[in-house]
C-alpha cells in the first residue's frame, strides 16, 4: 500500500488560490474549508490522461462514473441508492439555492440552524421567500445540539424546507440517529421537505458515523434532497462536480424545471476526478483522516493548555474548528484580533449568523508545521493580551 505524505508543504502562493491571495502576504492563512493537501496520485493521474488528450469539447458523461459514486455510498455509508436518483451539479452551493428555488413555493420558507455555513444564510433572500433561523442550543459542557423548542417553532412558521447540515459547518457536530429521526419526524409531520447539505460525510472521526438522513427510511427518503461532493473529502473543490440524490421522481423534475436552462451540465474535469476518487482514492482518505484526527487531537489539548478560557467542542467531523472566545477579555471581535496581532487569518464568527459573535472558525486541515506556526502566532498574541 502506498504511503502518502501530508507533512509536505505545498508552496500555494502562486496558484490563484482564493486561501492564500485573500489576506497580506505575512497573514498565514487558516480560514476557508480548503486544505493545504496535495490530491490523491490516482485523481492527478486521471487529470493528466484528460489532459493529454488535447481535446476539450463538450462532455458526455463520464462511463462508470454513476456505478462509482452509488458504490462508494453504499460502501463507506451503508446506503443503496439507485442510478436514476442521482442529478450531476457544479457545485453544493448552487444545488441547495436550486432546491431551495425549486420547493419552496407559495412564499414557503426556508429553515436554517446556526451557526452555520454563511452560504445558508442567503438562500431565502436569493428564493425570495422567508429565512426561518433556529439557533443550536449550546450545553454546559459546550456541546451543541438541536434546540427543540426553537426548531419546531420555525418549522411551525409556514415552512416549506429544512435546510440540514450534516456534518455541521461550522460547529462540527455529526448527528445521531436520534437526532436525525427526530428532526424527520417534525419535518414530515408539517409536510417540509428535507435538503441535506451532506458535503462532509467521508470526513468523520472515530466514534462518530456518518447516517445520510435519507436512508433513516423510505418515506423520508421520498421527502430528502441529499447533496453531496468529492471537493471537501479529497480536496478538489476548484473542479467544481456534486451530485444531488433525489428518491422522488416528482422532486427530480421540480428540480429539473428549476433549472430554467441556467444551470445546465458539469465540468469535464470534474467528472474526470470524481471517478478517480471515488474508484481509487480510498486509501488516500484512510490516511488523511489519521492525519487530520491526530491534528485535531494536538490543536485541542493545545487550546485547552494555552489559552485558558477559551472552549473548542472536540469536531465529530469536518477539518475545521470552532473557537469560542465569548468568555474572554478579547471581545466580540476575535477574528480582527488575530489578523492584527497574530497575523493569521481564520473566518469571523459572525458571518455564520446566530450564535457566531465572539468565535473564529480555524481549518486544522494542512500539514502540522502549519498549524503549529498558526497556533504559535495565536499563543503569542494571547500571552501578550492577558499581560495587558
Amino acid at each position: 500500500m502506498q504511503v502518502y505524505d501530508f507533512d509536505q508543504v505545498v508552496d500555494r502562493r502562486n496558484s490563484d488560490s482564493i486561501k492564500w491571495h485573500y489576506f497580506a502576504e505575512d497573514v498565514l492563512p487558516m480560514w476557508v474549508a480548503d486544505m493545504d493537501f496535495a490530491a490523491a496520485p490516482a485523481i492527478i493521474e486521471a487529470l493528466h490522461q484528460r489532459v493529454s488528450h488535447g481535446v476539450f469539447g463538450y462532455a458526455a458523461e463520464l462511463k462508470e462514473l454513476r456505478e462509482a459514486i452509488l458504490a462508494w455510498l453504499e460502501k463507506r455509508h451503508g446506503w443503496k441508492v439507485k442510478a436514476e436518483d442521482l442529478i450531476f451539479l457544479p457545485g453544493v452551493v448552487v444545488a441547495f439555492n436550486l432546491v431551495t428555488q425549486a420547493l419552496c413555493t407559495e412564499q414557503r420558507g426556508v429553515v436554517i440552524q446556526t451557526p452555520v455555513y454563511p452560504p445558508f444564510l442567503s438562500v431565502g433572500q436569493n428564493a425570495g421567500v422567508p429565512l426561518l433561523s433556529s439557533k443550536l442550543a449550546v450545553r454546559w459542557d459546550h456541546h451543541y445540539e438541536v434546540d427543540w423548542d426553537s426548531f419546531e417553532h420555525c418549522l411551525d412558521q409556514n415552512a416549506g424546507m429544512f435546510l440540514l447540515c450534516n456534518p455541521h459547518n461550522p460547529v462540527g457536530r455529526v448527528f445521531s440517529r436520534a437526532e436525525l429521526e427526530q428532526m424527520a419526524e417534525q419535518c414530515l409531520r408539517r409536510d417540509v421537505m428535507i435538503c441535506s447539505d451532506e458535503i462532509h460525510c467521508d470526513l468523520v472521526y472515530d466514534g462518530n458515523q456518518h447516517i445520510p438522513i435519507a436512508s433513516l427510511d423510505a418515506e423520508i427518503a421520498k421527502k430528502t434532497v441529499t447533496l453531496m461532493a468529492p471537493s471537501k473529502t479529497f480536496n478538489i473543490p476548484g473542479l467544481e462536480f456534486s451530485f444531488a440524490v433525489v428518491p422522488d421522481p416528482q422532486v427530480r423534475q421540480k428540480i429539473h424545471q428549476a433549472r430554467r436552462g441556467l444551470v445546465e451540465g458539469v465540468n469535464l474535469m470534474g467528472m474526470t476526478a470524481a471517478r478517480a476518487a471515488y474508484q481509487h482514492g480510498e486509501d488516500w482518505l484512510d490516511q488523511l483522516m489519521v492525519y487530520l484526527r491526530s491534528n485535531r487531537d494536538w490543536l485541542y489539548q493545545t487550546v485547552q493548555e494555552c489559552m485558558q478560557g477559551v472552549h473548542l467542542p472536540l469536531p465529530e467531523g469536518t477539518y475545521l474548528a470552532w473557537l469560542d472566545f465569548t468568555r474572554t477579555t478579547i471581545g466580540e471581535d476575535p477574528f480582527t484580533f488575530f489578523l492584527q496581532e497574530a497575523k493569521v487569518g481564520l473566518n469571523d464568527g459572525r458571518a455564520f449568523g446566530g450564535g457566531g459573535e465572539g468565535h473564529v472558525r480555524l481549518n486544522f486541515g494542512c500539514p502540522r508545521s502549519l498549524l503549529q506556526e498558526g497556533i504559535h502566532r495565536m499563543i503569542m498574541a494571547w500571552e501578550k493580551h492577558q499581560r495587558g
